[in-house]
């Protein structure tokens, strides 16, 4: 069965001459992942570098879709009710709240307390 594919972005990169600089939604994603490590295990987990193209992103699903974090979603079906994106056969999350939701709703991780 082939996993679903979490892309994020490596910290301590540089942008407009500033840096070192970290993508905050990637952050708050990757530290789900801390409180989860075995979700490194059931996903293919993949930090690449900030600088575009990504080419890693390209390759799945083309120029216009290469923002981070990015989940593709191996069964669409798992993901019914999410804000999803599609490009050829693929289906994606972008929205980092999103991604959460559809972690904890098919993997049983936890949901960030609000007030």
């Amino acid at each position: 069965m082939a996993k679903d594919i979490l892309f994020t972005l490596a910290a301590g990169f540089t942008r407009d001459l500033q840096g070192p600089l970290y993508c905050p939604e990637c952050a708050i994603t990757e530290g789900l992942l801390h409180y989860h490590p075995e979700l490194r295990e059931r996903l293919d987990v993949r930090t690449i570098d900030f600088k575009r193209p990504r080419p890693e992103i390209v390759a799945l699903l083309g120029e216009t879709n290469q923002d981070c974090p990015c989940l593709i979603v191996a069964e669409p079906a798992k993901a019914d009710g999410l804000p999803v994106s599609t490009f050829e056969d693929k289906t994606f999350i972008n929205d980092h709240k999103a991604i959460i939701e559809y972690l904890a709703r098919n993997y049983g991780t936890s949901r960030p307390a609000h007030d």
